[in-house]
């Protein structure tokens, strides 16, 4: 085949691609009607337009077309194009350093009204500033903004800021300084991940401002300790919260560089290129990002709801608990059986671990995809409930306004979830060339991978598409 001819195909197959994927989303918006959901903090049934059936298998149909189309896309150049694509913004440093100013200023202030107003404003959720600032401005809004944007929380984080601020006034915060402890790895962020979530769904964080204040209180008295006694190695390491930005942000399109200054990329790129390198505990909180994020929206269904009158009179606490570790060491040991598999079939002398960890970042995508189709809908319901009780915060509205979405924004839940997908894939596919050398070789690591993200899609388009019961915060 001629350059000419091998171009034409590649072109054709890009177009391909695009038309694919539109008809699959335009399928999963102008269908007949099932339910679906989205987190809010008084819940919500919301009708999403498409069949069931139509949501999970176009879903995973949609992933596995997207890799057979991605599969012409072979050459180093384009390939490279989509991990270095973009504009660098220099001459930036000044204005860095009055943005991180204020930004610290702003996270710790943050911190200080969630306590302030949660231990002393109203007692209804959806009426104490401080509630909803933690689950609409931040879990939701900002959470979006990282992987939309860029990443702020390195700035904003106030128990960062604390902590730096305590380990350089007093002197005995220097005499507890010590190394982080490489025997730990990142398995207290798993931990943490997990248990903050599971925390979240068997309490009554989002409707209980004093519950959430001293859950706040004391995640910051364990996280300034960290930060005192082991540095910023706490926040890169152990910190869960920390973490979860970190990865969301290398998804954004906007980056900063080593000079101060600002790099837009194509979003995806940032996670296209990272060289880091990532361990089993790394690896594990991927997978625990993405789990969770399944997690947050099953729990709030129908179906779950008949799990736990099934599993009664065993306490609640209890069924999530075993919920959300079964569920997490399922995803787990399917991603590590996906590495040991993708191994075997590229033929590749490279360890098990080794592999596990360079796809891991192309999870990310998904995790975010999912947040954003669980998270979207659920700010701009409450928004106006947050602005209005932002504006009066001590004699707030007794029934602030909330918003109510339209039923076509059921299809663009489910067009995020399989976009995230669809991401992964590519992601996934510019890791597999820089790592193994021709053209077979790299395709064959990832059909493994292409076949547990049809999984993982598929899964999360069935938990999208539940009618869900009484609400949560997320």
């Amino acid at each position: 085949m001629s350059e000419r001819d091998d171009s034409g195909v590649r072109a054709a197959a890009r177009r391909g691609a695009v038309c694919t994927v539109a008809l699959a989303v335009a399928s999963l918006i102008f269908s007949a009607p099932v339910l679906a959901h989205a987190g809010s903090l008084a819940g919500s049934l919301r009708s999403v337009p498409a069949p069931f059936w139509l949501v999970v298998v176009s879903g995973g149909g949609v992933v596995c077309v997207s890799f057979l189309l991605s599969a012409f896309v072979t050459d180093d150049e384009t390939l490279d194009a989509f991990g270095r694509a973009g504009v660098r913004i220099g001459g930036l440093a000044g204005g860095v350093a009055t943005a991180e100013a204020a930004f610290r200023l702003l996270g710790v202030a943050a911190l200080v009204l969630v306590v302030a107003f949660g231990l002393f404003g109203p007692p209804v959720g959806i009426a104490n500033l401080g509630v909803l600032l933690v689950w609409v401005g931040w879990w939701a809004g900002f959470t979006m903004v990282t992987y939309l944007v860029g990443n702020a929380w390195p700035l904003v984080n106030p128990w960062r800021t604390l902590g730096v601020a305590l380990r350089g006034r007093f002197a005995v915060a220097e005499r507890l300084s010590r190394p982080y402890p490489d025997r730990l790895g990142s398995w207290p962020s798993v931990v943490g991940l997990l248990g903050l979530v599971w925390l979240e769904v068997v309490s009554p964080l989002a409707a209980d401002p004093r519950a959430l204040a001293v859950v706040v209180v004391a995640y910051s008295l364990g996280t300034v300790g960290g930060a005192v006694v082991y540095g910023d190695a706490w926040f890169r390491r152990a910190d869960p919260v920390a973490r979860v930005f970190r990865l969301y942000g290398l998804l954004a399109p906007v980056q900063r560089g080593d000079d101060d200054g600002l790099s837009i990329s194509v979003p995806g790129a940032g996670l296209a290129r990272t060289r880091e390198r990532l361990g089993a505990d790394d690896v594990a909180f991927v997978v625990a990002l993405l789990w969770v994020t399944t997690f947050d929206g099953l729990v709030v269904t129908v179906a779950w709801s008949r799990v736990l009158d099934v599993a009664a009179p065993a306490p609640t606490w209890l069924v999530n608990l075993t919920g959300i570790v079964a569920g997490y060491l399922l995803f787990l040991g399917g991603y590590r059986l996906a590495a040991r598999v993708a191994r075997r079939t590229a033929d590749t002398y490279v360890t098990v671990g080794f592999v596990a960890g360079w796809f891991a970042p192309a999870l990310v995508p998904i995790a975010a995809g999912y947040h954003l189709a669980h998270f979207l809908g659920y700010v701009v319901g409450l928004a106006p409930a947050l602005v209005a009780v932002a504006a009066s915060p001590l004699s707030p509205p007794a029934n602030p306004s909330v918003l109510v979405v339209p039923a076509w924004f059921g299809g663009l839940q489910l067009a995020f979830v399989v976009l995230g997908h669809l991401l992964s894939v590519w992601v996934a596919h510019a890791r597999a060339f820089d790592l193994f050398p021709g053209r077979l070789q790299p395709l064959r690591s990832e059909y493994p991978f292409v076949a547990v993200t049809v999984c993982y899609t598929m899964a999360s388009l069935w938990v999208v598409a539940q009618p869900t019961v009484g609400g949560v915060a997320g």
